[in-house]
């Protein structure tokens, strides 16, 4: 269940989708959810080219 959340995430299809049904607070908060995703995969990606390049 946690990889799929994570999957439907950085799926590109999903990045702009908008659920008509909920509010603004929630759709903010996804949307920083889904930074933070994006970030923290960014970062893990650097370290390990980092770690790689030693």
């Amino acid at each position: 269940m946690f990889f799929k959340k994570i999957f439907y995430y950085l799926n590109p299809a999903n990045l702009f989708h908008r659920d008509p049904d909920a509010d603004v607070s929630l759709r903010m908060m996804h949307g920083v959810n889904k930074i933070s995703l994006v970030m923290f995969v960014l970062c893990l990606v650097v370290m390990v080219v980092r770690w790689l390049a030693r």
